[in-house]
């Protein structure tokens, strides 16, 4: 992928920002180490597609991965996202503007459908669609959400839930459960106690965790438990709101790997061992720290995010059958890239907005059927050659 092409950004003028940023150090990049080869993965083909593992970076251009890349491995130097052996890009506009918000582009990607600004899983009338999530499940696939920010943001929620308005966690926190996502791993405890509890961001008596418990879920909320838990559906919820991306809090990829192996074990208790598994990981904190042109602290959370994507390449070259793609819901802050040709130093990073932009953002796959991923297309285009690829049919589709 070339990673210093500048694309034309449509500046969005009066967004907001999606949430409040964590403080943590943004200067410690010493966490990550750059792949020490630098050639692209292989090509797989002529298999199977039994599993997926989406990859979204939450506001994440190319400007976001060429600077965290030429940081931290020079500027010959490669992430592990940009050693995925497929490239395109994909435009992002919603049904009520050129310039997406999480939403809209967390439907479009989940859904194949577009929506207005702030609508999750359904279209501008209302209608529901079914997800890819949903479609996979009722395939009898195990399916799974990651996510840094609360797992009822917009992004997890347009996988497994239908509203109105994306500022509606707590019903969105009703549906996730309802929709029996084996694996739930993100923050937002807050959205799932109830009214009489001092944490509670909810309005009713409804305790989610003991439903959830009842339901069969096993709940857990730190490191040290999410690396002994065992079962078919596990809810995991390391804060009351979003994480702070810093220990003792499990990493991304730390709940990337602990999801595949749930997700793994889970689709072999079916009488077809094959039917294999969905997964969505969100770096959903790259794009707060771009709301803040905060350039130090999106090149960590780009980083985080991109262990996360080696963990999924991990799995995916040791399984053969799985298919990973990384992409993005919308570009945040217009970054773009320069250098000081006075002092020869650089790369400098400049914004131009602190919202989303209209441009358009890259996508890379590996795996079976990677290559109908490749040139450019629309985001509603990403789920439906899911489908495809997983012999899914009638999608998209509205459910009522």
């Amino acid at each position: 992928m070339t990673l210093l092409i500048l694309t034309l950004a449509f500046v969005n003028l009066a967004p907001a920002v999606e949430s409040a940023s964590p403080r943590v150090d943004g200067n410690d990049l010493s966490f990550y180490q750059p792949p020490t080869t630098k050639g692209s993965y292989r090509l797989t083909s002529g298999k199977e597609v039994r599993n997926v593992i989406l990859c979204i970076g939450d506001g994440m251009g190319l400007n976001q991965i060429a600077l965290a890349s030429i940081t931290v491995a020079g500027p010959g130097g490669r992430l592990c996202i940009e050693r995925l052996p497929v490239t395109g890009l994909v435009r992002t506009y919603s049904a009520s503007s050129r310039v997406t918000d999480s939403a809209a582009a967390g439907t479009a990607l989940a859904c194949g459908v577009k929506t207005k600004n702030g609508m999750i899983g359904v279209t501008p009338d209302e209608k529901v669609y079914q997800t890819i999530l949903e479609a996979a499940k009722a395939r009898g696939m195990a399916t799974g959400l990651v996510a840094t920010s609360t797992i009822t943001h917009a992004t997890p929620a347009s996988f497994a839930s239908h509203v109105s308005s994306r500022a509606t966690e707590a019903a969105i926190a009703d549906q996730l459960i309802a929709n029996r996502v084996n694996v739930l791993f993100g923050g937002g405890r807050k959205y799932f106690l109830p009214q009489s509890d001092p944490n509670s961001a909810r309005k009713d008596d409804k305790d989610l965790i003991a439903e959830a418990r009842q339901a069969g879920y096993t709940y857990l909320t730190s490191d040290s438990e999410l690396r002994t838990v065992r079962g078919s559906h596990v809810l995991g919820l390391f804060q009351l709101d979003s994480l702070k991306t810093t220990a003792p809090e499990p990493s991304l990829a730390s709940l990337t790997r602990k999801a595949i192996q749930l997700l793994t074990k889970a689709k072999s208790t079916g009488s077809d061992r094959r039917r294999g598994f969905f997964l969505m990981v969100e770096g959903s904190q790259i794009d707060w720290a771009c709301h803040s042109n905060d350039a130090k602290r999106e090149m960590r959370q780009m980083l985080l995010f991109d262990q996360a994507v080696q963990a999924a390449m991990d799995f995916a070259l040791r399984d053969g059958h799985t298919l990973v793609i990384v992409t993005a819901d919308h570009e945040t802050g217009g970054l773009t890239l320069f250098e000081d040709t006075k002092t020869n130093t650089g790369p400098i990073a400049k914004w131009s907005t602190k919202g989303h932009t209209g441009s358009p953002v890259p996508i890379a796959a590996f795996g079976p059927g990677a290559a109908v991923f490749a040139g450019m297309q629309d985001n509603t285009d990403i789920p439906k050659k899911i489908a495809r690829l997983l012999k899914i049919t009638r999608f998209p589709r509205p459910v009522k």
